[in-house]
């Protein structure tokens, strides 16, 4: 092995396992689930993937997850190979955990461990770390709990990779508890400042736009197409994590602007732990608050309709309603071949609320920026009605937006009347 110069950091050598429990009527194709997982695994910068394979099983053996003649077969490979850590994508119950590292002389994580550490090594904004963290205590808290270097950490990440070599067991779980109470508080603080900030965007009179779908679907992509942002992109898991907002003016049919807020927000990715499902939902309540939600799905995916599923089922989860207005977006068709390519042409064309597009060589974006854009075009209701005088800040407001038809002083008041959109009525019923 070549030796390492100073500034280059030796890489932890890594092995993906993904167990096919061939009794499960509900498991899918294992070769893309392995795929996936090895991509999550590449989404990590100090992870490097020495190897990868399917286990087929027939049931999950409790004590060690697979049969003692498959333990031996993966012990003698990965040691070939000098493997530091094995990523087995699934869940793996600490007693698992624990006899499986004894057998194996390696550091052992499962597919919720792996993702929380991605998450941790993303999140740049501050609730977003406190989130993560919070996720990760609850985590380990079940656990014989290594490598402790998440509550003082010099990198991103949780400790669970990288680690200062030598493990050690928290025998105390108090430590833990002591440590969620403060982090709970500390974003209590956040949460505060958010909810401020909200308050203030909910005043500008521009419809939210919300971009969902699964990781890797191209929202950040069709996000910087649209708007000219520079937000990152990248064919990798979890490329952005922290929610973005940007303005977008778009043409409407009367030849005039509609402007709009476009709100990218984190991919979403099958079996997500639960303890980051809750601790995101803070983050993903752009998507509650949105007008309209864009979901964009990787068309040429051979898993496109399971992640259409998964994507619908976190949604619920977070509490959108069946009947919220949603657009499908089918992205990557220049990666699809000529007939699925005109197959899937011909099934959006005909479907409402189905567009099919390409966010790299823009096919298809101009249609629907036009959709979006019709979809806000609202019928216009006459109102009358007293306001009294003391609501100066209101009467300031109704003038601003120019719906004030007319307007008469009275002993009680002023007596308005107004042609606003239902929009701009719910926006004044709330000041």
């Amino acid at each position: 092995m070549a030796e390492l110069h100073d500034h280059e950091v030796k890489k932890t050598r890594a092995w993906v396992l993904h167990p096919d429990i061939t009794s499960d009527r509900t498991r899918r194709d294992p070769i893309a689930g392995l795929e996936e997982a090895v991509a999550l695994a590449d989404a990590l910068p100090e992870l490097e993937v020495v190897g990868s394979e399917i286990v087929r099983l027939p049931k999950i053996q409790p004590g060690h997850l697979f049969g003692s003649g498959k333990i031996e077969e993966l012990k003698q490979r990965m040691k070939a190979a000098e493997v530091e850590l094995v990523l087995v994508d699934g869940p793996v119950t600490p007693v698992q955990q624990r006899n499986l590292e004894k057998e194996w002389k390696v550091k052992l994580l499962d597919r919720t461990g792996l993702i929380l550490e991605i998450f941790s090594d993303r999140a740049r904004t501050r609730e977003g770390v406190l989130q993560v963290e919070m996720a990760a205590l609850t985590y380990q808290r079940t656990r014989l709990v290594r490598a402790w270097t998440h509550l003082e950490r010099q990198r991103g990440g949780l400790g669970f990779v990288g680690g200062p070599g030598e493990t050690q067991i928290e025998a105390d779980r108090r430590a833990i508890d002591e440590q969620l109470t403060r982090l709970r508080r500390q974003l209590e603080k956040v949460v505060k400042t958010r909810e401020l900030h909200r308050a203030s965007r909910a005043k500008i009179p521009f419809p939210i736009v919300a971009l969902v779908g699964y990781t890797n679907a191209g929202k950040s992509t069709f996000f910087n197409t649209v708007t000219g942002a520079d937000v990152f992109a990248k064919d990798m898991l979890f490329a952005t994590l922290d929610p973005t907002m940007r303005q977008l003016v778009i043409e409407n049919a009367h030849g005039g602007d509609r402007e709009i807020i476009l709100s990218d927000t984190v991919g979403f990715i099958s079996n997500l732990p639960t303890q980051l499902v809750a601790a995101f939902r803070a983050t993903l309540e752009e998507v509650l608050d949105a007008d309209l939600i864009l979901h964009v799905r990787d068309i040429a995916s051979e898993e496109t309709d399971h992640q259409r599923d998964d994507v619908l089922k976190i949604l619920r989860d977070l509490g959108i309603k069946d009947d919220a207005p949603m657009f499908e977006v089918w992205n990557k068709i220049d990666l699809l071949d000529e007939e699925a390519r005109a197959a899937r042409m011909e099934r959006a064309a005909h479907e409402d609320n189905i567009f099919a597009i390409s966010a790299v060589t823009g096919e298809g974006v101009p249609e629907l920026l036009a959709a979006i854009s019709a979809f806000f075009e609202e019928d216009k209701i006459e109102r009358d009605f007293l306001l009294p005088y003391a609501e100066g800040r209101k009467r300031a407001w109704l003038f601003e937006e120019g719906v004030v038809l007319s307007e008469e002083m009275t002993e009680d008041g002023y007596q308005l009347k107004v042609l606003w959109t239902p929009r701009q009525e719910k926006q004044f019923r709330e000041m």
